[in-house]
């Protein structure tokens, strides 16, 4: 592989999100914040990191919320990014081909694709080695099952017809027939992000890598248990116990004697006095009540706003809402 300075990637956005409702409501799932940065910007920092120089996000819902977010980070990070929109759900081999002009260029340089749900250490530069090393038309990430990442030459796309098609299914089994295809088992931590439970799980196997890798970006403190990430805008009040496994973003407001564990504080949040939070996402900008207690996977959409003393197990609540009844089993609020 000669100079990297071409190298593109295509990250596989595709619908709706559904799996991830109600956050999914207010934003597009790749701009839904994990460990305080949207999902997306994990994948897009990995390969800027590498020396890739554009990223072409394959999406057939909302593409302009996802590309005016996306602006100021183009200019932070210095790389490329524009949207191949489908009119039509083409699987996971269909973008590929819908975006051949955009991946295929002159230097014959291999290409990243990615899905967009994954969420890992990316160890894409060992990747390269890897591909370089056998020689063949494409490498994919494994962990006992496909990570969803993948290292394709441009010779892959003469294989994909532009109509629905499955890379999994379709394209690599030939590619596998010919000789060509390589797996890579993937070092470090793996998770699918795309529905809450899994998403909880992430974020723990996320901070533990963070804590090997650059633990001076947890918080530390007397009031800290375990790994926690701590926006530098957010406030935390006296007499609280925060963790493990919780991530607060930024504006956040936790008041007195708060106890949170395994749970995910989104931006612009209020928790106020002795609330205990476990297991559960708090959507932007949503308020929790005094001595409230949320527990057992429930999701609050944007703006929601749970009463004093109320207790939620496992609600799934959509956005704007107040709670002024307690919710005993898990069930969706509308």
């Amino acid at each position: 592989m000669k100079d990297l300075s071409t190298m593109k990637a295509l990250i596989l956005v595709g619908g709706f999100g559904t799996r991830l409702r109600p956050l999914t409501l207010s934003f597009p799932k790749p701009l839904v914040d994990f460990a305080n940065k949207p999902m997306i910007l994990h994948q897009i920092e990995a390969l800027k990191a590498i020396g890739v120089t554009e990223v072409v996000l394959a999406i057939n819902y909302q593409p302009e919320v996802m590309l005016n977010f996306l602006k100021d980070f183009e200019t932070k990070l210095g790389i490329k990014i524009t949207c191949s929109q489908e009119t039509e759900p083409l699987g996971t081999a269909g973008p590929l081909a819908l975006a051949r002009d955009k991946l295929a260029d002159k230097s014959g340089e291999p290409f990243f694709v990615l899905n967009s749900d994954v969420i890992s250490e990316y160890p894409l530069k060992e990747m390269i080695a890897f591909h370089k090393s056998h020689g063949g038309e494409a490498s994919i990430m494994v962990t006992k099952i496909n990570a969803g990442i993948y290292l394709l030459n441009p010779s892959v796309l003469d294989r994909i017809e532009l109509k629905p098609t499955s890379i999994e299914k379709e394209i690599f089994p030939k590619i596998a027939l010919a000789g060509q295809l390589f797996a890579m088992v993937l070092p470090g931590f793996w998770m699918d992000i795309g529905q809450p439970k899994d998403y909880i799980s992430g974020l723990r196997l996320y901070l533990d890598s963070l804590r090997k890798k650059t633990p001076s970006k947890l918080a530390s403190g007397a009031h800290i248990m375990g790994n926690v990430l701590v926006d530098e805008n957010a406030k935390i009040g006296d007499g609280c116990l925060i963790g493990p496994d919780v991530a607060i973003g930024p504006g956040c407001v936790v008041e007195s004697g708060v106890r949170l564990s395994r749970c995910t504080i989104m931006r612009g949040v209020r928790i106020k006095k002795h609330a205990c939070i476990s297991s559960s996402i708090i959507g932007w900008h949503s308020t929790v009540g005094q001595w409230a207690r949320v527990e057992n996977m429930t999701i609050l959409g944007e703006d929601v706003h749970v009463c004093d003393e109320i207790y939620s197990n496992g609600g799934v609540v959509l956005p704007h809402k107040e709670i002024k009844a307690s919710i005993l089993k898990p069930e969706i609020v509308m």
